[in-house]
């Protein structure tokens, strides 16, 4: 199991919002390379970055942030939010980051999905689910759909994507524990391997996702509960492996 510190940028600071609302902003800090090192000093392997000016506008405010946290560290690096076109994602890739996350293309423009995966493999590209009670959710988690979240990773990974970050919207930013038995339920029948979410808060929590590894949960995303000292890297260390 990998643990990956979130860093979620928004008009160049680290924040953390509450189940996706923009309205909803806690500031942690205005130093994103900063904030990078620390969780690499705290024993960080492989960090998720989310630009949220990106998955909102579609327009990032953040990418002279994204530069300096390549530059200031030396792991994997994973960055989402905004990437709307073939373009977006090389662009993405050529700063340096070694996977992009993609969620909104795959139901707006689902061809150049298909082209950024032969061209840039299912590893470097990855699907991001945002899920609201089983349906997926586009736009920064702004406008549900009607399709179903499994069926939808289903189709994709017949086309190529490898991974899926899945994430629970009702438990993000809510301190209240991740749904478990939704994420297994997701990640044995999508049958890709699946980065979970969303609501991490307790040990208690990692321990349970950590369970779900036999189920191609392998891959978990804590934001908040580092953010709030709830949480400390060190603690996680033998999860995070």
């Amino acid at each position: 199991m990998l643990i990956l510190p979130a860093i979620d940028l928004k008009q160049g600071r680290c924040v953390r919002l509450i189940q996706g609302r923009a309205e909803d902003e806690t500031v942690y800090g205005a130093d994103p390379a900063a904030m990078a090192r620390r969780w690499v000093d705290e024993g960080a392997r492989m960090l998720h970055l989310v630009d949220l000016d990106g998955a909102f506008r579609g327009e990032s405010a953040n990418l002279e942030a994204v530069r300096a946290i390549r530059a200031a560290v030396d792991i994997p690096l994973e960055l989402g939010g905004g990437l709307r076109s073939l373009d977006d994602i090389a662009a993405a890739l050529a700063l340096g980051i070694d996977s992009a996350i993609v969620g909104t293309l795959a139901v707006r423009d689902p061809a150049a999905l298909e082209q950024a995966l032969a061209r840039f493999g299912g590893e470097r590209v990855q699907l991001g689910i945002d899920a609201r009670e089983g349906r997926v959710a586009v736009q920064g988690w702004a406008e549900d759909t009607a399709l179903d979240a499994v069926a939808f990773a289903r189709d994709w990974a017949t086309k190529g994507v490898e991974r899926i970050i899945f994430t629970d919207i009702a438990r993000d930013g809510m301190m209240a524990g991740p749904n478990t038995e939704a994420i297994g339920t997701f990640a044995r029948e999508s049958g890709v391997k699946v980065t979970a979410s969303g609501g991490v808060t307790r040990l208690a929590d990692v321990q349970a996702l950590a369970a779900l590894e036999a189920d191609g949960v392998d891959r978990m995303i804590i934001g908040k509960a580092l953010y709030e000292g709830i949480l400390h890297m060190a603690e996680l260390a033998d999860f995070n492996r």
